[in-house]
Order: structure tokens, then sequence, then C-alpha cells
């Protein structure tokens, strides 16, 4: 079951490669009843404890399969359904100690329900007043998890 918010409690940890912890992950929900399009999806960064993590430099998995966000912009083929999360990887040397963190991300959607002239900002990295206003085509959540 997935919690309400944009940022999931489940699934935060440290990720391994080859004895290494060379980065962490965490899920994120769509909250759009429909799901989206890979190309529909506009990631904003990612900031953990104040660190920023560009978009750019943020790896989405879904289904098992990793995708960056140029990769995202091309893919029209790939569906992200509202009852399965993403899974948003960071690669940082060491990964994060543990304790809690405040996670903030979001991201932004196209939609033929928003008019062309409202979707001109949809590439930007920070979130919309105007999207907020709208309650839809973005979402944005900051949450304190536990890493253990």
């Amino acid at each position: 079951m997935l919690d309400m918010q944009l940022i999931q409690t489940r699934g935060f940890r440290n990720t391994v490669q080859n004895g290494q912890v060379v980065g962490f992950q965490f899920n994120v929900r769509l909250t759009y009843y429909r799901g989206i399009f890979l190309s529909q999806l506009r990631p904003q960064k990612v900031v953990v404890d104040g660190e920023v993590f560009p978009r750019e430099s943020v790896i989405w998995e879904f289904d098992g399969k990793e995708y960056t966000f140029a990769q995202m912009r091309r893919e029209g083929n790939v569906h992200w359904c509202p009852e399965t999360p993403a899974i948003l990887k960071i690669r940082k040397p060491g990964g994060l100690s543990q304790g809690y963190h405040e996670i903030t991300t979001g991201y932004r959607f196209s939609s033929s329900y928003i008019p062309p002239v409202l979707q001109r900002t949809i590439d930007t990295d920070e979130p919309d007043p105007i999207y907020e206003i709208l309650g839809f085509g973005q979402q944005h959540d900051t949450r304190r998890l536990l890493l253990v």
C-alpha cells in the first residue's frame, strides 16, 4: 500500500554495489489517477538535508528499468501507473548516515487538460506557484525519513 504523500516512507535506504555504499534511494508515487507516459514527466531536483542533486543526476526506475532525465523525455511508450511507485536513485559516495533526513523533490507533467500557455514553464527545475493554485500537473513534497 502507498502513502498518501508523494515521497514514500518505504524504500528509503543506501544503495550498495560491489560491497561499497555508492548512494541512496527512495520511492515516490504518481498522484494522477490515469498514469502518465515518461515523456510527459518533468522531474525536479532532489534536496537532501540542504544538499542539492540536479534532476540530471537522478536515475528514475520504473518496473525494474532505469532512466535518466534525458531518456525519459524521449520515452513515449513507457507508462507510469499510479499503483506503482518510482524509485529515485542518487549517487553519493558513502551514502547517507543513519538517522533522520529531510528530503524535498517533485515533478510536473504535461496533460491535455492544461492549456499550452500554462505548460510553457513545465521544464523548469523549481515548483511553479501557478501549478500550486491549479492543484494539477505538479507535485512537490518535503518529508523527514529515517534511515536505519
